[in-house]
Formats: C-alpha cells, structure tokens, sequence
C-alpha cells in the first residue's frame, strides 16, 4: 500500500475521526459510541466506511480498531496536535481553550520538517500540557538539537539560575497533586537554591526539597526566554 497517495483524499474531518478512535484507544475504548462522544465533529455511517475502504481501520462488531497502516497514519496526526500544544501553551502562553482550538488547525498543515524543528526547539517533550503522551519522531530517537532548546529540565538548572515550570511530567499522580498543592504549578518561577546533598527549589514564599525522582520529571522554560 502507498501510504501518501492512500492518504491524499483524506479530509479534515476523517482525520478528527481517526484522532478521536486514538484517544479513546488510549482509554481502552473502541466503541462506536464513546468515539462518537469523543470526536469534535459529527460523522455518518458513511464517513466511517469511507475510512474503512481506505485501509485505516477494522470493524469488528460494534468496535472499531486500527490496521498497521492506520495507527502510523494516526501516530503522526497525534504527534503534530500534541506538539502542537505545547507550542502554543508553553510559549504563546495561550489559555486551554485557545491552544485547542489553534492546535487543531495546526496539526492539519504542519509539515514533517516543521515538526520536527518544532520538536526540536521545546526539547523533545513527551507530554503535552493536558497529560497526553507525544508519540516520539525521528528526531527524538537521536535527540537531534539543531536549534536551540526553548524548554528543559529541571535538573540542568545550576544553583542561582531561575526557570518558569512549562509542565510537569505526571509518572506519579500522588506526587504531581503534591506538588500542586505546594503550589508549584505551570508558570510558576523557580530558582534552584542548591542541587546537593537535597535538590532546593525556592518560588513564590515556599523552599522545598525534591527528591531525583521528582526533579527529573519538572520542566521549565530558560529565563531568557520568558523575560524577552
């Protein structure tokens, strides 16, 4: 199957189709139902068929799932919006229902070298602001930085320097809900009071001591950055 002219009459609206039979995927959900819940525009029979005759699909009674074809087709599709989140909240500093509603007409026309410089540029993230996980490109397997990171972590900031938290990677709920409740939030200022014997972070009113584990899933935006 030649995936790119398989692809060329896929419309806007079968690919929201197809992302939201990802998400809920995701969620361990393949039912008709719930991805019609899911998906941001209404679609028919039709337009489900219509997918299925493209190869990108397989029904299998009321469920639908993904061939090879069609989950690589969808991983990329995924990768672009998610990234593209990130962009958007993380630099542009755009509220929740903006970023969504620009990310999903990003993801539609962003060009694979553009993603990847894009990917590059906020460091390789593999999650976006809502927790969702970033499927990894070529550039992440080599950890390409052509440019110039906008986004790291925690850990490389050295005692004295300041970051703005971009967003925390949830490994661990209890912790992030712990953190959150420190206060120590997305846009939250941070300086790294010392990193031995105990990582110290002061922000805000609060000194706190994170343990390797903690730290090395906190990322902040470079303070040249968000004081431009």
């Amino acid at each position: 199957m030649n995936m790119n002219m398989n692809m060329n009459n896929l419309s806007e609206k079968h690919e929201e189709i197809l992302e939201a039979i990802w998400v809920m995927a995701e969620r361990k959900e393949s039912s008709i139902e719930s991805i019609r819940q899911k998906c941001v525009v209404d679609f028919s029979e039709t337009d489900i068929e219509y997918i299925d005759s493209k190869g990108l699909i397989v029904r299998d009674g009321k469920r639908i799932l993904f061939s090879k074809e069609g989950r690589i087709f969808t991983e990329k599709i995924i990768r672009r919006q998610r990234l593209a989140k990130v962009l958007l909240h993380s630099i542009l500093k755009l509220r929740n229902s903006q970023m969504e509603e620009l990310a999903c007409k990003i993801e539609h026309t962003l060009l694979p070298e553009v993603e990847e410089s894009i990917c590059t540029l906020l460091g390789h993230p593999d999650v976006c602001p809502n927790g969702d996980p970033i499927p990894r490109g070529k550039c992440c397997g080599t950890m390409i930085d052509k440019v110039e990171r906008v986004l790291m972590g925690l850990s490389e900031l050295l005692p004295g320097e300041s970051g703005k938290v971009a967003y925390i990677r949830p490994d661990n709920h209890a912790q992030l809900h712990q953190l959150i409740s420190f206060g120590l939030n997305p846009g939250v200022i941070v300086t790294v009071h010392m990193t031995s014997p105990a990582f110290c972070i002061k922000f805000e009113n609060t000194e706190l001591a994170l343990d390797d584990e903690i730290v090395k899933n906190i990322f902040v935006l470079k303070r040249k950055t968000f004081l431009k």
